[in-house]
């Protein structure tokens, strides 16, 4: 029996269903969270399925998450997805229920759950929710939301179909959700825009981005020039890409920081593998796409300074 034929058969046992995803969601956290919610809910009507989680402003026009009582835990199947370690699962009642099931594409470094599937060769945690709903046509339904929601996810993690991370795979099954109706250029269009505070601070970044002869760049984003753009963290989230269209830059960090005083750390590559750095400064993430955390500028010139060596030693 394969993982996903064991998940399916786990969902058909239980009468109600709670689905988590990491904390500060992004398109494919939600998407594929609520996607796989939508899925249940046309494949189940007769079962009690809820998404939960902190809301985030900038993605309602994705989802709203609701309101679940502890006691609706006992007895319940909990799913996780898009969420690598357990730290970062929003809603930390996650290990009330009966059983955990964690649905992931990233690193397996911390497999949590009674079930686990880890798909690291896809794009996105949606895809695989896709993949799993068409592997069971008979039992599974997706229908117009769901298919909004997953492909939402995809775009957001493969910003666009332009990162390595896309496959075949991944636009076949992109194909295969916009044949649902919904209208797929207003969505592209919803993901893609931004305040004019955050293209504002976009402009800062180009002029303040740091880069050496080896193409190792960071931006330092401190609580003060987040105050003078009026931005709080989650909204540098659409700015992290940006380094990346600069031909000179190779990798790249972002560093925001936190109204605690430390700094959080967003990671990105064009080629340099960063997620065992990003790991030696508790964080993780993919090979190119990583997240860390720094306490102050000493250990921010640290991840730069290895930022700076892996990029040397990729070009050599």
């Amino acid at each position: 029996m394969t993982v996903q034929q064991e998940i399916i058969t786990e969902i058909k046992k239980y009468d109600r269903i709670i689905i988590h995803r990491h904390q500060r969601p992004d398109p494919d956290a939600l998407g594929s969270q609520v996607g796989l919610a939508e899925i249940l809910r046309a494949s189940f009507p007769e079962k009690e399925i809820h998404q939960v989680g902190e809301t985030v402003e900038g993605l309602r026009f994705l989802a709203e998450m609701e309101k679940v009582e502890d006691a609706f835990y006992q007895g319940a199947l909990v799913i996780v997805t898009d969420t690598a370690n357990s730290p970062r699962i929003s809603d930390k009642r996650y290990d009330l229920g009966d059983k955990l099931i964690k649905i992931d594409h990233h690193p397996n470094d911390e497999p949590y759950g009674n079930l686990v599937w880890v798909d690291t060769t896809a794009s996105s945690c949606s895809e695989m929710i896709a993949e799993f709903a068409l592997m069971f046509p008979e039992e599974l339904t997706i229908n117009a939301h769901a298919a909004r929601l997953l492909y939402a996810g995809i775009v957001g993690d493969t910003g666009r179909f332009l990162y390595p991370a896309t496959t075949p795979r991944t636009l076949q099954i992109a194909a295969v959700l916009m044949t649902y109706p919904f209208d797929a250029s207003a969505l592209n269009r919803e993901i893609e825009q931004m305040p004019m505070k955050v293209a504002k601070l976009s402009g800062y970044l180009y002029q303040n981005i740091e880069v050496d002869e080896n193409g190792a760049g960071r931006v330092i984003l401190s609580q003060e020039v987040l105050d003078h753009y009026q931005i709080d963290d989650s909204e540098t989230a659409s700015i992290v890409s940006l380094p990346g269209v600069i031909d000179e830059v190779m990798a790249w960090g972002i560093f925001v920081q936190q109204p605690e005083g430390y700094y959080r750390v967003r990671l990105r590559s064009k080629g340099p593998v960063i997620n065992e750095l990003a790991k030696k400064h508790h964080g993780g993430g993919h090979p190119l796409a990583s997240g860390a955390n720094a306490k102050d500028m000493d250990e921010i010139n640290e991840i730069y300074e290895e930022i700076q060596l892996l990029c040397q030693q990729y070009k050599q």
